[in-house]
């Protein structure tokens, strides 16, 4: 399943637990070491605050590539971002 954002691409898939695992990856088009580390890390950061607002549920891997936006974003623009695309991912997982 894939899910599309100004600041990150998501893709997520079951994986038959009962946890949330999440990988980050960030292109060397978002700059040098520094700014990637940076971006996976607020990325990484907002995730794991919307993750802990979901209700528990069956298990999914997700992989999240940041886009140049997440560089400039505020926190708060990340964090509601995630839950957004969180809440939606769910939404896909309990139709399917």
């Amino acid at each position: 399943m894939k899910i599309q954002h100004a600041m990150f691409a998501l893709r997520a898939r079951p994986n038959g637990l009962d946890e949330i695992r999440i990988a980050i990856g960030a292109p060397r088009s978002l700059g040098r070491a520094v700014e990637r580390n940076r971006s996976r890390r607020r990325l990484r950061e907002a995730f794991r605050a919307a993750i802990r607002g979901l209700s528990r549920g069956p298990g999914f891997d997700i992989v999240i590539v940041a886009r140049p936006q997440v560089a400039s974003a505020a926190f708060g623009e990340l964090r509601t971002s995630a839950v957004t695309a969180l809440d939606s991912l769910v939404r896909r997982l309990a139709t399917a």
